[in-house]
């Protein structure tokens, strides 16, 4: 039996997030002439590369030019951390001394044992001991969140979790987005006034589960009580921030707090499930951008 499948065409798709003043600057595409070197001396940054005489885009992207530096930045890429960053990251395997993390990034990041509390809190040299009860603490597919503590030559992060703040996480919903659409902000741990808390990482994976009573005792450390009965009303809460996330990621809108609990408020007049309609979306994420201007005009 035939099926109906809808395909928009790419040139109906425009891309918000790279608008200035409600302009569109031009996306270049891969291969195409940027400028000749030949009319002006240029250098060459991210995402170019030349070829007789022209500078051309290896990425596509937009034009940004700082003077004679000329780079692409591209619509979409992974994650390249920075010290300080803070992130949500899912554990993929368990080494000697260490864990890998799947952080968004191109190469795995790195956890390593000395980068963590121990149970309890003890402030003491790492045992053979330890390292043996490594997967007691951390297992395979658990999720984390962490902050950057360096970046290494080839790009790999290396994280720790030595903040109380940071550790395990329990029961929740993980959101993936792009990582250009998390605002950086002083802080990235929210306790919303709606019910719920939300962690934002830099990397693109944002974390939300209900409110956290003492955010230090219960992120930190590597408790996860899974036998705690979550109420209907925190779940529905969940799942509407969630959606909020996902309308607001649909039109390219930068993610902080502020624009989620506005996306939340704009959202209420629609049910959990009929936030997924793209028209809904679409409605819940123009009111919201029309409040952020109002409130930047002010």
């Amino acid at each position: 039996m035939p099926q109906k499948i809808q395909i928009r065409l790419a040139s109906e798709r425009v891309n918000a997030s790279v608008a200035i003043n409600r302009r569109y600057p031009k996306i270049f595409t891969p291969g195409e002439v940027i400028t000749v070197q030949n009319e002006r001396e240029f250098m060459r940054g991210h995402g170019t590369y030349e070829e007789v005489g022209e500078l051309k885009a290896s990425v596509a992207g937009v034009k940004e030019q700082v003077n004679n530096l000329v780079s692409i930045r591209p619509l979409k890429s992974r994650y390249n951390g920075e010290i300080g960053d803070v992130i949500v990251g899912r554990i993929t395997e368990v080494q000697q001394k260490r864990w890998k993390v799947d952080t968004n990034s191109r190469l795995d990041s790195a956890l390593l044992l000395s980068s963590v509390n121990l149970p309890g809190g003890e402030l003491r040299r790492r045992s053979v001991e330890d390292e043996q009860m490594m997967r007691q603490f951390l297992q395979e597919g658990d999720l984390i969140s962490a902050e950057v503590q360096n970046v290494f030559s080839d790009g790999a992060l290396s994280l720790h979790t030595r903040s109380l703040r940071y550790g395990k996480l329990g029961q929740g919903v993980l959101v993936k987005v792009f990582p250009s659409l998390i605002k950086r902000s002083k802080t990235h741990f929210h306790n919303l006034p709606v019910g719920a808390s939300i962690i934002l990482g830099n990397n693109g994976f944002i974390w939300i589960c209900p409110t956290l009573v003492n955010s230090e005792e219960s992120v930190g450390g590597f408790i996860q009580n899974l036998e705690e009965v979550i109420s209907r009303q925190e779940r529905e809460t969940i799942a509407r921030l969630r959606n909020c996330i996902l309308a607001l990621t649909q039109s390219k809108m930068m993610l902080y707090d502020t624009s989620i609990l506005y996306a939340y408020e704009e959202s209420l007049k629609y049910s959990v499930v009929e936030l997924l309609v793209p028209e809904a979306m679409a409605d819940v994420a123009i009111l919201t951008q029309q409040r952020l201007t109002m409130l930047d005009n002010v």
